[in-house]
């Protein structure tokens, strides 16, 4: 590749990121090795974990991405990204080879743990490629197929067993049946209250935008929601519904009690109220002018200007309305399994009661994964459905010749 003095100037936050994790990699423990479950056990550094191969392997390679960043190469940032993936694809690996160096195999309940240098190393490796991707501008598609190509050499090599000596995923083997029923318990709930909140936001904007009367109240009381902290509503929620369970017990054959899922599912619909009326309200009463104007002189109804014009034009702004407030629901149902919810929070607070750290990230890593997803298909969604106004327009005035 050719030097030329006109590319972009070194990019500075690949650098500071990559002698960041150069500096924590080598002083924070790579990996530990536990008798068991609960005692924290020994920790390695890298060139005890990994072996002078593995320590100046990921020296190379860090020192390699600082260079990069700096030099004025033609598609440095390709390069990069190119790099960055590989790195990120093959970083189990070094987990593999501790493991296979310092697992103790005489003793049944011995188990390695991730170190703070590798996710260390990980979530700096992570920042780096989101820094790329930028630089890149890569579209949905490119961000997705570079997610793809990560999580597809992390699943082979769970597949092939690579992992299994991880405290970690002893968690996950030792109880499957408990994992799956969380999973459902909490995308239930989080995605029954998101569902619902989009129901009741979208009928109060339809209100609001015939009756300006309602507007100050109805934003009043999705805000005053918004504020009461989770753990507080929950608890709120417990009293009124145990009266509501004793005075009509046909309520508890539908599972409706003082806690559990009623409680949560309720206060998940508050919370998920503000940000789905804001973002619809807004969408709809901001469509430009003109095109409600050019759709009325072609011959359109109120009816089919909403359906055909207004709709279409604010759904990519309801759609990210949706996608803040189930990323908001997805964390927050977590919370709600210190009311008997369940969900993957059963785990979080189950290994902190036990000091089991691995325990925690059995709850914590899919809620985490779960918002990302969310995240990720609601946006791409919303992309596709940026239309045209002229489109919407063009699409009326074919239909009408």
């Amino acid at each position: 590749m050719s030097l030329s003095s006109l590319d972009e100037p070194p990019n500075r936050v690949i650098t500071a990121l990559g002698l960041l994790a150069l500096v924590l990699v080598w002083v924070l423990d790579l990996g530990t090795v536990q008798p068991n479950r609960i005692v924290s056990g020994t920790g390695y550094g890298l060139f005890d974990a990994a072996g002078w191969f593995g320590a100046v392997t990921v020296s190379v390679g860090l020192c390699a991405l600082m260079a990069l960043a700096i030099l004025p190469l033609r598609r440095r940032y390709a390069l990069l990204g190119v790099l960055l993936t590989l790195a990120l694809t093959a970083l189990p690996d070094l987990l593999v080879v501790f493991t296979s160096a310092h697992l103790p195999r005489e003793s049944p309940y011995a188990r390695t743990a991730v170190g703070a240098g590798f996710w260390s190393l990980l979530f700096l490796l992570v920042l780096m490629l989101i820094e790329v991707v930028g630089r890149l501008r890569l579209g949905r598609r490119g961000q997705l197929g570079i997610l793809v190509v990560i999580l597809a050499g992390w699943a082979l090599l769970v597949r092939q067993g690579g992992l299994d000596s991880l405290s970690l995923m002893r968690e996950f083997e030792s109880r499957p049946d408990e994992f799956l029923q969380a999973l459902r318990a909490h995308l239930a709930l989080a995605l029954g209250a998101v569902a619902i909140s989009f129901v009741l936001a979208f009928a109060l904007v339809l209100k609001m935008m015939r009756s300006e009367g309602w507007r100050r109240p109805v934003f009043g009381v999705v805000s005053f929601l918004q504020t009461i902290p989770s753990l507080a509503l929950f608890g709120l929620l417990i009293a009124p519904l145990s009266a509501l369970t004793a005075a009509f017990p046909v309520l508890q054959g539908l599972g409706i009690r003082g806690i559990g899922w009623a409680p949560a599912l309720l206060a998940l619909i508050a919370y998920s109220l503000l940000p789905m009326v804001r973002n619809t309200f807004v969408a709809l009463t901001e469509v430009p002018e003109a095109v409600i104007d050019a759709g009325r002189g072609m011959g359109m109804t109120e009816r089919q200007l909403f359906l055909q014009a207004r709709l279409p034009l604010a759904m990519p702004v309801i759609i990210e309305g949706v996608r803040i407030t189930t990323i908001q629901a997805m964390g927050l149902t977590a919370v709600a399994a210190l009311i008997g919810a369940g969900g993957f929070g059963t785990f979080i607070f189950q290994g902190l009661g036990q000091a089991a750290m691995d325990l925690v990230l059995l709850g914590a890593l899919p809620t985490i994964g779960l918002a990302l997803a969310a995240d990720v298909v609601l946006s791409a969604l919303a992309t596709a459905l940026q239309p045209r106004p002229a489109a919407v327009l063009q699409h009326k005035r074919t239909s009408s010749g």
